[in-house]
């Protein structure tokens, strides 16, 4: 992928840069493998918006996407390398050799004629899935299950890596992209390489309208409100919060952890991410 920047013909366009999506080969999806998306815009069964700044936005159709790759020992040839709207990495539609069609996500690397598998016997190559026990040291690898059977859940988004870094029993240990060392049942699936349109990062947005394309509404300060309606709002002026930030609700917004524990997946974090 590069980036491209655009004519400032208007103030939003001035500074905007998009993808040249020089690597999209077709604009026209798989339809069977195609599924309606409908918008809640933030509000859960009663009509209520319990997370705010959703709403609006494109209308789209969801991709349902390969995550498990299970169809071990059975070739596959990519076809197309598309677009999709509901994620920032470009997924590519493979033909099995027994017929059947599906999208995986498409790795650094991957273009149009080649051929994957996925399975214990198949080569540590690019696009190949195969379980965690089977990659060699140092191979960087994407969408890794945390569960054997469940599909991937870690490292699915553009220009992502994780790295094999040992072995031992059970278990494999892995550096995710955050930095933090897990360990992973040796069963579990993960798809050799790293995750292209690496660029995306780098994007400028260029206007507000482009974040409402994607069904993300304006964030509007606490302090420019009323108190009624936050408790960081009133006052003469620009004022500070005024004492500890506070949510909406009148809750702790900076320092307090709000994080779950789970003692299962704990356990299994070996050193956490480093503080930003």
């Amino acid at each position: 992928m590069a980036i491209r920047k655009i004519n400032p013909t208007s103030p939003g366009q001035r500074g905007m840069t998009k993808s040249d999506y020089q690597e999209i080969t077709t604009s026209n999806p798989e339809k069977t493998l195609l599924k309606p998306l409908k918008k809640h815009s933030g509000r859960n069964n009663t009509g209520r918006i319990t997370c705010r700044h959703k709403g609006g936005g494109v209308k789209r159709a969801y991709r349902i996407i390969d995550f498990k790759r299970e169809k071990f020992g059975v070739p596959a040839t990519v076809k197309t390398i598309e677009y999709d709207p509901n994620r920032n990495v470009r997924i590519s539609l493979v033909f099995y050799a027994d017929g059947e069609k599906r999208y995986i996500l498409t790795p650094e690397g991957l273009s149009v004629g080649d051929v994957i598998v996925s399975g214990p016997d198949a080569p540590i190559q690019n696009g190949n899935a195969l379980p965690l026990e089977l990659i060699p040291l140092g191979t960087v690898v994407h969408n890794i299950e945390m569960t054997p059977g469940r599909g991937g859940k870690m490292v699915r988004a553009a220009g992502n890596a994780a790295q094999v870094m040992a072995k031992e029993g059970n278990y494999v240990t892995i550096k995710l992209p955050s930095s933090e060392m897990r360990m992973v049942r040796k069963e579990c699936m993960a798809t050799i390489g790293t995750l292209g349109n690496s660029e995306y990062k780098n994007l400028s947005w260029g206007k507000a309208g482009r974040k409402r394309y994607l069904g993300i509404k304006p964030t509007v300060r606490g302090v420019t409100m009323n108190p009624c309606d936050h408790p960081h709002g009133g006052g003469e002026g620009k004022t500070g919060p005024g004492g500890h930030p506070k949510t909406p609700w009148g809750k702790p917004a900076l320092g307090r952890k709000t994080r779950k524990v789970n003692k299962a997946s704990d356990k299994l974090i070996v050193r956490r991410r480093k503080k930003k």
